[in-house]
């Protein structure tokens, strides 16, 4: 997930979620459902739904200990631990959304099941055979190194863990509208398509189980879950700029085939 815009302190932070939360109309001195917060930290392709599509898909178990890679501000992390019971290590590279991320576990009572980490995907620091289940929504069109990104993945994961992802793949045309949820210019737009991503995740000792394109189900869906919020409502405005303009520009590239959405379970 790409971090926030701009730099703010863990107290800001903190602050401006606070503040958001309240004119909501939620209060954050009573412990808070994840789904209540589901506008704001499930920044990804579908929102909540999605990512309760994706973990019915990969069948994950209460015992399961799940790494969430590229976790934001940990929605589906606490959509995990919430519904399932499962305990989840979060890797994320910006202290923005580590920072409120750990503000969220702690109002929704989930901090002793969740772990945040600040660190990269790169260099996950963990042993080898780990987790098992890697979640990823949204993340690698932001990493240019999917080869050092897989690999990594691999080692982390058990035998026979499986690799649960929903992401955004280059189509048949380039992307040209800018900015985007994940790009604010092409330099910082990663996308490879999908049947490169399955080559390479082969190529790192992955075995596919699913592997669909969702862009046609997600068409009728918000492309980002970043329509912008109305007021006294919870929105990922709270911390993205120019959120309607992105948005808008997602929903046109997955329209006229500039990128795609795929989803899958993979296993080591």
């Amino acid at each position: 997930m790409a971090g926030l815009e701009a730099h703010y302190s863990a107290s800001d932070i903190e602050a401006r979620i606070l503040a958001a939360l309240r004119t909501a109309g939620l209060d954050p001195e009573q412990r808070l459902a994840p789904e209540q917060l589901a506008p704001l930290d499930h920044f990804h392709t579908g929102g909540l739904r999605a990512s309760r599509e994706l973990l019915e898909l990969a069948q994950v178990q209460q015992q399961d200990r799940v790494l969430d890679i590229g976790a934001g501000l940990a929605g589906p992390a606490r959509t995990l631990a919430s519904e399932v019971g499962c305990r989840v290590d979060c890797v994320e590279l910006s202290p923005d959304y580590c920072a409120g991320a750990t503000l969220l576990n702690r109002l929704t009572g989930l901090d002793d099941r969740i772990d945040v980490h600040q660190v990269s995907a790169l260099e996950l620091p963990f042993p080898d055979g780990s987790f098992d289940v890697i979640w990823m929504q949204n993340v690698g069109m932001n990493i240019a190194d999917k080869r050092g990104l897989y690999t990594e993945m691999h080692r982390v994961l058990k035998p026979g863990g499986r690799f649960a992802f929903q992401e955004m793949a280059a189509g048949s045309e380039p992307t040209s509208y800018f900015p985007l949820p994940w790009a604010t210019d092409p330099a910082d737009n990663c996308l490879v398509s999908a049947d490169e991503m399955r080559t390479v995740l082969g190529e790192c000792g992955f075995v596919v189980g699913v592997f669909e394109d969702t862009s046609d189900e997600h068409l009728g869906r918000s492309v980002a879950n970043a329509t912008p919020a109305a007021p006294g409502q919870l929105g990922l405005s709270v911390f993205v700029d120019n959120l309607g303009q992105k948005a808008a520009n997602a929903r046109r590239s997955l329209e006229e085939g500039q990128v795609r959405l795929v989803r899958g379970v993979f296993r080591r």
